[in-house]
C-alpha cells in the first residue's frame, strides 16, 4: 500500500499503487536528484511537452527562461503538469514480457507564479548556480539589472505531487526460472566525462560540480 495519502485524485497512482511514495521528502529528493524536468501546458487549445532546467527551493520547484518566453506566458495563466524521470536499471528476466526497468519518478500539478521581486529573483538564479556548481555563484561576473529583466523565474508547489518508484529485482514466472539465459539488474549511472576547457579561458581550474566531488586542473 502507498507509504502515505495521495494529495489529490490526480496525484493517486493507480496502476502499481505499492510503488507510490507521496511523502514530501522522497518527492523533493527526486526532483534535487534530476536536472531536467518535462512541463506540459496548454497555448491556444494546442497541447505542449518542453523539457527544461528545474531546481528546488524549499517547498517549490523553479523553471526560468527568457521574459518572452510563450511557455512562461502560458505557464502563468493556466495549470502545468510537469514530469521528471530517472532511469536507474535494465531489469532483465528470462522472458521478454518480464523485462523491466528501475526508476524514480515524480508527477506534479498545479499553477507557476512569476518570481516578481528583483532580490528574490536573483537569489533563486543563484540556487539554480549553486545546485549544479557549489561555490561558483561567488566566483562569477556579477549578474547585471538587463540580463535580470530579460530572465522569468517561474514557481511552483510542491503540494501536489507523487512519487512512483521500483527498486527490485527480476520477477519471473517460477515456470521460466530454469530457462537457460541471464537474468539480473544492469545499474545505469550519470558518468561524468573530462572536462574540455575553452582555448581563451583564463582559469585553469575545474569547479566541483554536483556531480564530482572534487575539482581538478586541465
Amino acid at each position: 500500500m502507498p507509504l502515505s495519502i495521495a494529495p489529490s485524485s490526480r496525484t493517486r497512482v493507480r496502476r502499481k499503487p505499492e510503488r507510490a511514495d507521496y511523502d514530501a521528502q522522497a518527492i523533493n529528493a527526486i526532483v534535487d536528484a534530476a536536472v531536467i524536468c518535462s512541463v506540459a501546458f496548454q497555448i491556444d487549445g494546442g497541447v505542449h511537452a518542453i523539457p527544461t532546467i528545474h531546481w528546488r527551493n524549499g517547498e517549490h520547484l523553479y523553471i526560468h527562461g527568457a521574459k518572452a518566453s510563450r511557455m512562461l506566458k502560458a505557464l502563468t495563466e493556466g495549470e502545468a503538469c510537469l514530469t521528471i524521470a530517472l532511469a536507474d536499471g535494465l531489469v532483465l528476466a528470462r522472458s521478454a514480457m518480464h523485462h523491466s526497468m528501475n526508476y524514480r519518478s515524480v508527477v506534479i500539478y498545479g499553477q507557476f507564479e512569476l518570481v516578481t521581486d528583483p532580490a528574490e529573483k536573483a537569489r533563486s538564479l543563484q540556487a539554480l548556480i549553486e545546485g549544479l556548481y557549489p561555490g561558483r555563484w561567488d566566483t562569477l561576473r556579477p549578474i547585471n539589472d538587463k540580463e535580470l529583466n530579460a530572465t522569468s523565474v517561474l514557481r511552483i508547489p510542491l503540494t501536489e505531487a507523487s512519487a512512483k518508484v521500483r527498486d527490485a529485482g527480476v520477477k519471473d514466472d517460477d515456470e521460466d526460472l530454469d530457462w537457460p539465459v541471464w537474468a539480473g539488474v544492469i545499474p545505469l549511472d550519470t558518468v561524468v566525462g573530462a572536462p574540455r576547457r575553452e582555448d581563451d579561458s583564463v582559469g585553469r581550474t575545474v569547479p566541483v560540480t554536483r556531480y564530482s566531488p572534487q575539482s581538478d586542473t586541465y
